[in-house]
């Protein structure tokens, strides 16, 4: 399959088999609803922190994140979430 190039690196490492594996797990934990609204359409998994990993000068992948900083959100409080807050960086 081809990453549309607007994804970037990051966008496309939400191909990966190994943070589908990880996002499922998410997804089964929560129920497969928000857990902010209970909505079960359009759900993403989202960070809740990023963890910038200095000595290789980048983001830890998605899917190396402790299960306790991945919440589902659907896609409406996923992006209402991105607006009203900022995600924390947390560097290591």
């Amino acid at each position: 399959m081809k990453v549309p190039e607007t994804h970037g690196s990051y966008g496309a490492s939400l191909f990966d088999i190994k943070w589908k594996q990880k996002r499922k797990t998410i997804l089964d934990r929560d129920q497969n609803k928000c857990v902010i609204c209970q909505d079960v359409h359009g759900l993403q998994v989202h960070h809740r922190q990023y963890h910038f990993i200095n000595r290789l000068n980048r983001f830890k992948e998605p899917w190396d994140y402790p299960n306790e900083l991945l919440i589902t959100l659907c896609e409406v409080c996923h992006k209402r979430g991105h607006r009203k807050y900022k995600i924390p960086t947390k560097y290591i």
